[in-house]
């Protein structure tokens, strides 16, 4: 919205300093500084409101040491999230921007669906809150709308053949394409429509979902867009569940998104700028530098709830901050084409999930088997086995955050190492 307003004022009346807001780091360091302001100063007015209601969470005492304490501490807090992304996005990111309208309107379909659980859970005293397949159906038409329009939208498209040398590019230039006063069209020959995405750790670096249906024959092309929005719908589902079991303990979903935004804010500017892309050689894709905004945001409100979230809580995000956190970064790695890393910069999400259906599985296996089912872990997810092992909370986020950083920066090289 300021972007917009201030081009104008920039063009019509060369207003002094209306000029900065062309500049995506510009605007994302104000993103950011905002959605830090919202989460942490509007932040704590939203939790006396939801203690003044009795917004309280309900634990299901699972026998572990200071569970009960948290009883009634308030929840639905992911609210706070929510408006901590969507007001600074709103405000400095390019509205006109095809990623920038799938990253908000996700956030706001997520948001709602964990807003409608939460408050079958606090308000209606439903335990379970919304059934399991309601919350799954939501996953899957958001997985279709995002596919569809990342498939079919003619402003999604990767630039191949870009020219290969830009030692004598000057530092003027440079900036200017990052203000977007350049058209990157200068810069590079083609632009096309691809299915193409990054892998990890090879040489070639790309997969083409197109290889999926190949086997169907001649004039397969027609159907991949089919197996591509497939994969969509398995990713967002997948990451946002694993966004929601990993929020178990204080601080640990929020600290993880956090360090995964700054990881996805990094990969996107770089495969959204020509000159950082040709050098490491990677997919150039137009217009996802702008995406450095929206994550600039989302990270600065992660880390201003986290001033709330963490040991020991004072509020909780509930479903209405999880499933957002985690449908937003689904959104962005596909968006920026390295959805296929998502096992490695989401590993802490990765290892609770899998966590939960090794369990799960073991246990009906083994009842079915033996006729007694066994476990192979105290509890899952992961973070209760280290609870019931002795590990106190904070040390077990700590520990989880030093690998999600970790995890994090293995990320970010897999850029250079193939």
């Amino acid at each position: 919205m300021l972007y917009h307003l201030f081009t104008y004022l920039d063009r019509v009346f060369d207003l002094p300093g209306a000029g900065l807001f062309q500049y995506i780091s510009f605007r994302a360091g104000s993103a950011l500084i905002l959605s830090l302001f919202i989460s942490m100063i509007f932040g704590k007015r939203i939790i006396r409101y939801l203690q003044k209601k009795q917004v309280g969470e309900t634990i299901r005492n699972l026998g572990l040491e200071g569970q009960m304490q948290k009883q009634g501490t308030p929840t639905m807090g992911g609210l706070i999230i929510i408006a901590s992304i969507i007001i600074p996005a709103l405000l400095f990111a390019r509205l006109d921007n095809v990623y920038i309208q799938l990253l908000i309107f996700s956030t706001i379909w997520l948001g709602g669906i964990g807003f409608i659980d939460d408050y079958i859970k606090v308000f209606l005293k439903e335990k379970k809150g919304l059934h399991g397949k309601f919350k799954i159906l939501g996953q899957i038409s958001l997985g279709v709308i995002v596919g569809s329009v990342l498939y079919f939208n003619d402003s999604v498209v990767i630039r191949e053949n870009v020219i290969p040398q830009f030692e004598f590019v000057s530092t003027d230039a440079l900036l200017e394409i990052d203000a977007g006063m350049r058209t990157q069209d200068e810069v590079q020959r083609e632009s096309v429509k691809s299915t193409k995405t990054t892998i990890p750790f090879l040489k070639d670096n790309e997969f083409d979902y197109a290889v999926l249906v190949r086997w169907m024959g001649e004039g397969y092309e027609r159907w991949v867009f089919l197996a591509f929005i497939i994969v969509v719908i398995l990713i967002i589902t997948a990451v946002s569940n694993g966004a929601n079991i990993t929020d178990g303990l204080d601080g640990l979903a929020t600290g993880t998104s956090a360090i995964i935004g700054v990881t996805l804010g990094i990969l996107a500017y770089v495969s959204g700028n020509v000159i950082f892309s040709n050098y490491l050689n990677i997919m150039y894709i137009p217009n996802t530098g702008e995406m450095v905004v929206f994550i600039a945001a989302f990270v600065g409100a992660c880390v201003g709830f986290l001033w709330y979230n963490s040991y020991p809580a004072q509020v909780f995000m509930g479903d209405t901050g999880s499933l957002a956190l985690g449908g937003i970064i689904a959104v962005f790695a596909i968006s920026i084409r390295k959805e296929l890393l998502i096992p490695i910069m989401c590993g802490v999400f990765f290892m609770e999930s899998l966590s939960v259906l090794m369990q799960v599985s073991w246990f009906k296996f083994t009842r079915w088997r033996f006729g007694e089912g066994r476990r192979i872990f105290k509890m899952a997810p992961l973070h209760h086995h280290f609870q019931l092992l002795g590990y106190h909370e904070a040390k077990i986020v700590q520990r989880f955050l030093i690998v999600g950083i970790i995890l994090a920066v293995i990320s970010v090289i897999t850029l250079k190492v193939r």
